[in-house]
């Protein structure tokens, strides 16, 4: 069976060789039928720890890691925008 590949963008990368990356899906309520966004969170493993936070990057399935970690990085598809003082775009200066 061939191993799923997915597409998200890395919302943490404090610990080492470990990365979050979330994937936002559309989800239909079932009364209102209203489109829901719905996250997604996996752990991904990050051999060279050559990604950052915002970067887009593609995961493929891999056999369990650690508790967590059932991903392994690919490839950076995108780097993420950083800005000044090393904090991306989206976040606020005071935090």
């Amino acid at each position: 069976m061939p191993k799923r590949e997915i597409v998200g963008v890395i919302t943490r990368a404090g610990a080492d060789k470990t990365r979050r990356v979330e994937m936002q899906r559309l989800v239909k309520h079932p009364v209102y039928g209203k489109y829901i966004r719905r996250n997604t969170v996996c752990h991904a493993h990050d051999e060279a720890n050559e990604s950052n936070v915002g970067d887009t990057v593609e995961i493929i399935e891999s056999r369990p890691l650690s508790k967590l970690k059932r991903w392994k990085l690919v490839r950076v598809i995108k780097k993420g925008a950083v800005v000044e003082g090393g904090i991306t775009e989206g976040e606020d200066a005071d935090s």
